[in-house]
């Protein structure tokens, strides 16, 4: 009976957390250069926090539930700008519930994702041309996993950093860029990611303090509650 209680109440701030990402999505917040069609969503400011909750594998699950229900409900066609743009905020969603973790895997994994990301931006003939531009960006998820102590707006920025590694490096290979194009986006990427970690450090510290004073469930294990930053009475 109690098993059958904690995956009812798993399933439950899954689709909650789903729900939340699924809003989120439907909000622009700027254009992506390329694209004019396709632009960055306030899900950006909250997607990777479900792993900081949910964990990892939930996490993820809350997202991929919440962007394939988008997929469906605004009829985005099948095709490679909308498929890629599915996958950065699982990883960074990874990223955001590893960073605490004590696995070997989980931090090796946070490690090679964003150096995978750099080799295959690389492997392109633009990419090779704008090579700086991972080496200023998607070198930083790396610093952040190493770094021996913890802090939420570096966990924020490692996060979205992440999804910036994918995104970027896959974006290379379905709209045409010239590295020109890349060098302009340096101060746009500068700017945008600062405030999505922001955004994220934030949504993070607003949920975090609901779900500790509001739900007993944040009490019996789950979902996840960092105490640190939670204002006491």
């Amino acid at each position: 009976m109690d098993f059958n209680r904690d995956v009812e109440r798993k399933l439950w701030f899954v689709l909650i957390f789903a729900a939340l990402v699924l809003i989120g999505s439907r909000i622009n917040f700027s254009t992506l250069v390329g694209a004019p069609n396709q632009a960055f969503t306030f899900f950006q400011f909250f997607g990777p926090i479900t792993g900081g909750f949910l964990g990892a594998g939930l996490g993820v699950a809350a997202v991929l539930v919440a962007q394939l229900a988008d997929f469906v409900l605004q009829g985005k066609a099948i095709e490679p700008v909308n498929i890629i743009r599915l996958l950065p905020m699982f990883f960074a969603a990874y990223y955001f519930a590893s960073y605490k973790s004590d696995k070997q895997f989980s931090r090796i994994f946070m490690i090679l994702v964003p150096i995978a990301a750099m080799l295959l931006f690389w492997s392109h003939p633009v990419g090779a041309a704008a090579w700086y531009f991972p080496l200023i960006f998607w070198t930083i998820p790396i610093v952040v996993a190493l770094l021996p102590t913890q802090n939420l707006l570096l966990r924020s920025l490692g996060a979205t950093m992440t999804a910036h590694a994918i995104g970027g490096s896959l974006w290379n290979y379905v709209v045409p860029m010239t590295p020109e194009m890349w060098a302009a986006l340096i101060p746009v990427v500068i700017y945008e990611r600062f405030v999505f970690a922001l955004g994220i450090s934030v949504s993070y510290l607003a949920i975090n303090y609901a779900l500790d004073k509001f739900t007993a469930s944040a009490k019996a294990g789950f979902p996840h509650v960092d105490k640190r930053y939670v204002i006491s009475a």
